[in-house]
């Protein structure tokens, strides 16, 4: 009888401890789920405005923040960005083009004018709907921390520069025409080399 009660007690014992063990195995795998970062660390505002863990698109819960939601993000980014880098392609195409009308207007031809302005909104429309594309695009999954100077810093500074540029090529279009023309060739020049830095 007394080997009975010992059994029965050995077996409780091991069955209490199995179960504590199950429970702690879960209890780590459910740790190592939520560890997962979903976000990262930094993001520029216009993502975080959007993307970000109080976005808009969190808020109003048209992608909550999950999983699921971030893999559909990333292929989202992905459409986003090679568009952008198209859209990139036409805009300095169509830059090259307004430098030439451009110069050619500055040169007295005004019969190049209503061209010329045409090319301009062309350029602005390529332009800007690129810089949305790349501003807006969700983040990504991690920032790569990469030392020293490389292709992706140098485009984000250059990237700074033709923006402002571009801002002030539309700013003094009716105002200066030298400070338009100044700002439309440092326009030029920075948006041309960080394409080609980007793809160098």
């Amino acid at each position: 009888m007394k080997s009975n009660y010992i059994i029965l007690f050995v077996f409780l014992i091991c069955s209490f401890s199995f179960s504590q063990e199950k429970d702690d195995l879960f209890n780590m795998i459910e740790q190592e789920e939520k560890k997962i970062e979903l976000l990262p660390e930094k993001m520029i505002f216009t993502q975080s405005l959007l993307w970000g863990k109080k976005g808009l698109f969190r808020k109003t819960g048209i992608s909550p923040l999950n999983l699921e939601n971030r893999q559909k993000e990333l292929k989202i980014r992905k459409t986003m960005l090679t568009t952008h880098q198209a859209i990139g392609y036409l805009t300095l195409a169509s830059m090259i083009a307004q430098g030439i009308i451009g110069g050619k207007l500055y040169n007295g031809d005004e019969s190049l004018r209503s061209t010329h302005n045409t090319m301009g909104k062309v350029v602005n429309i390529g332009y800007f709907t690129g810089a949305g594309l790349s501003l807006f695009s969700p983040p990504p999954l991690i920032n790569k921390k990469v030392k020293g100077f490389n292709s992706i810093k140098a485009h984000k500074i250059l990237a700074t520069v033709h923006f402002s540029a571009m801002i002030a090529t539309n700013y003094y279009k009716d105002k200066n025409k030298s400070n338009h023309k100044a700002a439309a060739y440092t326009a030029f020049a920075s948006y041309a080399t960080a394409v080609l830095v980007i793809k160098f």
